[in-house]
């Protein structure tokens, strides 16, 4: 193999948006993925770009939800009784992450790497010709009730504080911007920053694309041991300097060199139906029910849900069932038939934050994983902060509330 500067272990959006970022600071790139280009949680998730997301899930509210979401096995929230005493640390950790005071600090923190990587974004996409698949349609978060509102308005208003416009609707004005919805649906709150590409596949497989087509390299390889000057994988020993952006494997191969990190495996559920099955004019999430309804170039996707189960247990598509079904009665003129379904495997760590920066005791290696449901999100952000540090450059912001010696 052709020697290189910069061994990027992962081929999702993160991983893809690094060597980009890091290729176009001359430096000499592969990428090494274990089963190829865009075969995790890049390619079904929803396509946001969800900058307006600043408030961590580790928050009181989630924790007072958590009971009432667990009673049921199909809900916004499940934990299958054969992990949950695997996932009983995590869940400890991420109760401590709740905690008031903390979740000021991860809320400032993910404001500002929201804020940087929406900044990033565009200058992004526009140097590698990918601009015309950004869409600037918004989302819209609806509620069942007034009092389910109101109980939502401090969150917003948080977000107003942040520069986040949000904009309040009700009755004929909420059809007005999505027409279709079950008129049950008698508040919502449309946020216009919230973007969205034609369709992550596509986004993550074009990203792969314009790398290779800068001279860099991807190898179908599986990293089995960092090392102190690289990485060993099942194709040999690779030199260089690693950035560790596996997902939700990240963590296994950080205890390679003896650091444990809490990452956890939030799986996620989607259909997607063919184009057409419903007149989808921007992003509509159903907070209450945990899942999001989105239109795609490939169809019309339905999805979202957290199941703690880890990367080993077998698929329960009846939790996919569950929110089609849903979808159907919030939305009467949706087509459900002709859909496919997907899950996939959201890295997630206790205080909601990403890791980025050197792994502990190893400064050879960077890590830029635990994005959890923000990896499209704030790749171009973390792109840029990774070349930074490749590069011997101060990124722009504090990177000491995402290191991954926090834990």
């Amino acid at each position: 193999m052709k020697p290189v500067d910069v061994v990027v272990i992962g081929a999702g959006v993160v991983g893809l948006s690094i060597a980009l970022a890091a290729q176009a600071r001359g430096l000499r790139v592969r990428v090494i993925d274990r089963t190829g280009v865009c075969a995790g949680a890049s390619a079904g998730n929803a396509g946001a770009l969800a900058f307006a997301d600043i408030l961590p899930l580790a928050s009181p509210r989630i924790i007072r939800q958590a009971p009432k979401w667990l009673l049921d096995p199909l809900g916004p929230l499940s934990v299958p009784p054969r992990y949950a005493i695997k996932i009983a640390p995590w869940m400890w950790q991420f109760w401590r992450a709740s905690w008031p005071a903390k979740v000021r600090t991860s809320t400032t923190a993910q404001t500002a790497l929201m804020a940087y990587s929406k900044a990033m974004l565009e200058p992004f996409l526009t140097a590698h010709a990918l601009l015309p698949m950004l869409r600037k349609d918004g989302q819209l978060q609806v509620y069942e009730s007034a009092s389910e509102f109101k109980a939502a308005l401090p969150g917003w208003a948080i977000r107003e504080a942040a520069g986040i416009e949000v904009q309040h609707l009700t009755g004929d004005a909420i059809a007005a911007r999505q027409p279709g919805l079950s008129p049950q649906f008698t508040h919502a709150t449309f946020t216009p920053g919230w973007w969205s590409v034609t369709d992550p596949l596509d986004y993550t497989q074009a990203l792969a694309d314009r790398f290779r087509a800068g001279g860099g390299e991807i190898t179908i390889a599986n990293a089995t041991r960092l090392l102190p000057d690289g990485v060993e994988t099942s194709a040999g020993e690779m030199k260089g300097r690693v950035v560790l952006a596996a997902g939700a494997h990240s963590h296994h191969l950080a205890r390679t060199a003896g650091v444990k990190i809490p990452l956890e495996t939030e799986r996620g559920y989607n259909t997607t139906l063919p184009p057409g099955a419903f007149d989808l004019r921007c992003q509509v999430t159903f907070g209450g029910h945990g899942f999001v309804v989105v239109g795609l170039t490939s169809g019309i996707r339905v999805g979202g849900a957290v199941e703690l189960g880890g990367l080993n247990l077998p698929p329960n598509y009846a939790r996919a069932d569950a929110m089609l079904t849903k979808a159907k009665r919030f939305l009467p003129g949706l087509n459900t038939t002709g859909g496919t379904q997907w899950m996939g495997f959201r890295p997630s760590l206790p205080d909601t934050l990403p890791a980025i920066g050197p792994l502990p005791g190893q400064p050879n290696t960077l890590c830029a994983f635990g994005h959890g449901h923000l990896g499209l999100t704030q790749s171009a952000g973390t792109a840029q902060i990774i070349a930074d540090l490749l590069t011997g450059q101060t990124p722009p912001l504090t990177l000491t509330p995402f290191a991954p010696s926090r834990f």
